[in-house]
């Protein structure tokens, strides 16, 4: 059962969502209420500064943290599925990365909400991650709109933004799945000592490979940048990527060994990693 927290930001996630798509879906069936406005760029502005100030309304202290960043995601895809529909053909994918964008951070927290509820904070909607992944988004963005300028016919190759959204969505997918799987297993940050509950899973997208969240995350990352049609950062992040969870599989794998010993030593040599070129830590 979803706790206090999953809830408020599921109610703030889709309260935010929802109306704005239904608002957009209007617009295009009448052809009214954005000539109204004047202006096609002030419609999202009203509208999130509409809905936080009901949020603001409702929800005080920690459920507010929450129902900010969940409104402010759900905000974000909606723009996505505003972007795609409006803008021209060489700006349209950059909606759909929003969308995909989004949908992984609200669902990183919903998954903790649901899994893990004592865990679950603000940091678990990894939206700041660390330092390092917002430079590589940022620059994700200063390679899109640089490229837009000087090459647009470039971010017109929908087929291939469309193999990295199918990319993100299996990676999504299989990252979640990991999640489900583990329950009280899982967490977002390497565990140095060994919790009463803490038992080795290897069954699920666990058969299938030792760290099936990572794969996820690895894979769904280089989507991201193929959705954009980034060359630079699909190579940069798919290097990035490899060297960030060759250092952490191996951090974690210590831990797992000193934690259950020969059982994961078996478990090693019957399952890989997952990830190319990756073997992980052996004894």
């Amino acid at each position: 059962m979803l706790c206090f927290d999953g809830k408020v930001s599921l109610y703030c996630f889709l309260g935010s969502a929802l109306p704005f798509c239904c608002l957009l879906f209007f617009n295009l069936t009448s052809n009214f209420l954005f000539q109204f406005w004047g202006s096609v760029y002030w419609v999202p502005i009203i509208y999130y500064i509409f809905i936080n100030v009901i949020i603001r309304t409702v929800y005080k202290g920690y459920a507010y943290q929450i129902a900010v960043r969940a409104t402010f995601l759900g905000f974000i895809f909606a723009l996505g599925i505003y972007i795609k529909t409006i803008a021209p053909d060489h700006i349209k994918m950059f909606g759909i990365y929003m969308c995909v964008m989004s949908t992984f951070h609200y669902s990183e927290f919903l998954c903790i909400a649901f899994i893990q509820p004592k865990l679950v904070s603000i940091d678990s909607f990894v939206i700041n991650h660390s330092l390092q992944y917002t430079v590589a988004a940022v620059t994700s963005w200063l390679e899109f709109f640089v490229e837009t300028y000087f090459f647009p016919g470039l971010k017109t190759v929908f087929w291939l933004s469309y193999i990295g959204l199918i990319v993100c969505i299996v990676g999504e997918i299989l990252r979640k799945a990991a999640m489900l799987t583990a329950q009280s297993n899982f967490n977002h940050l390497v565990q140095c000592e060994k919790a009463d509950d803490h038992v080795l899973v290897t069954h699920g997208v666990y058969s299938w490979f030792r760290h099936p969240s990572y794969v996820g995350w690895f894979y769904w990352s280089i989507g991201t940048q193929v959705i954009l049609v980034n060359p630079f950062c699909i190579i940069a992040y798919a290097v990035a990527s490899w060297f960030f969870f060759k250092e952490r599989i191996t951090i974690e794998e210590i831990m797992l060994l000193n934690f259950f010993g020969q059982q994961y030593c078996d478990y090693q040599q019957n399952v890989g990693t997952g990830l190319p070129f990756i073997d992980g830590y052996k004894m």
